[in-house]
């Protein structure tokens, strides 16, 4: 049951961030792509926006893909940390926890979900443990 559930998390969690990532650098699923992306993210005094949007996008879209693959688990969980700690500091901190203002919540929540995945492994049904 327990590499059932590490499944379900992983899949579910890696595949919206791979759809994140997608979002920022082909503009799939209603994103805006690079050069929309790269514009609101130079609003928000991240330059130069075009780098930092295929940073993001490409951390998002990688990172993603090996959660949910359960493929250097460990890695995937660190480059979206990285996107969320970001995500945290530049856009979501200040308006507090509650994501009912746009506060960091539900960054916090996928943080504690990958690093928990991370420490604990990604269980039987992954990539990780077939290669062990």
């Amino acid at each position: 049951m327990l590499d059932t559930g590490l499944l379900i998390i992983r899949v579910i969690i890696g595949l919206l961030m791979v759809g994140h990532g997608a979002q920022k650098l082909f503009g799939m699923f209603g994103g805006y792509g690079i050069k929309g992306t790269a514009g609101w993210l130079e609003s928000i005094g991240m330059k130069p926006g075009v780098l930092m949007a295929m940073g993001a996008g490409a951390a998002e879209l990688i990172g993603g893909a090996l959660f949910a693959a359960g493929f250097v688990t460990w890695l995937g969980a660190v480059l979206l940390i990285g996107t969320m700690l970001v995500a945290i500091v530049k856009v979501h901190g200040a308006n507090g926890l509650w994501s009912t203002s746009n506060g960091y919540e539900y960054n916090l929540v996928l943080i504690a979900v990958l690093l928990g995945v991370a420490l604990t492994g990604a269980g039987d049904y992954s990539i990780d443990a077939l290669i062990q």
